[in-house]
């Protein structure tokens, strides 16, 4: 983890944010496309910055809209809501098998490490041996210049590293409360945070 002041710790610093670390909501953000999310971060530059939010499956099954790639997506295979960005726009991530470089993988475009954004226009069948597995996002999260750095200013968004399995989790799993509880003390106490207010 890159290091931070004691009066900016790292999770709270826009200079934190770089492609493949994590934006998870603070407990206090209530935009109900935000409430409890985690978004892993695809591109970030000074123009602005894009990401997906990892837990929001949706109701319909990947191979309803893109029949080639359902057999080849995480189980369930569900499409999840990146975001509120062109939500008939649709991405996909995949995280590769041990020794497969994204550089030299053809219909992938490495992020960080094996997590790589797929072409979809590209050949599931020929990719599908050399990833761990892929997910299918409809739409995305975005920012423009300055925004998300306000954002993360005002306590919105916690930065901190992602794992590339992050991408692959299942929805039943409590990604937001896991990626929490592995930050270690103070951010792992949040997680004990319940979803309604009046609760906490």
């Amino acid at each position: 983890m890159a290091e931070g002041t004691r009066d900016e710790p790292t999770e709270r610093s826009a200079d934190a944010v770089e492609a493949g670390t994590l934006l998870v909501a603070a407990p206090t953000l209530i935009d109900p496309n935000f409430v409890r999310s985690v978004v892993f971060v695809i591109d970030h530059r000074s123009e602005g910055t894009l990401g997906v939010v990892l837990n929001r499956p949706s109701e319909v099954a990947v191979g309803d809209v893109l029949p080639a790639w359902g057999p080849f997506t995480t189980r369930p295979s569900a499409v999840f809501v990146g975001g509120p960005v062109e939500q008939k726009t649709a991405l996909c991530l995949a995280a590769l098998r041990a020794g497969q470089d994204p550089a030299r993988t053809a219909g992938v475009v490495g992020v960080r490490g094996p997590v790589a954004l797929v072409d979809l226009d590209g050949d599931p069948d020929s990719l599908a041996p050399r990833v761990r597995g892929m997910r299918v996002f409809a739409g995305y999260s975005g920012w423009d210049r300055g925004q998300l750095a306000a954002e993360i200013g005002r306590g919105d968004w916690y930065v901190v590293p992602a794992l590339p399995d992050d991408v692959l989790a299942p929805p039943r799993h409590d990604l937001w409360g896991g990626v929490l509880r592995r930050q270690g003390v103070p951010l792992a106490l949040l997680a004990t945070h319940v979803a309604e207010p009046s609760r906490n």
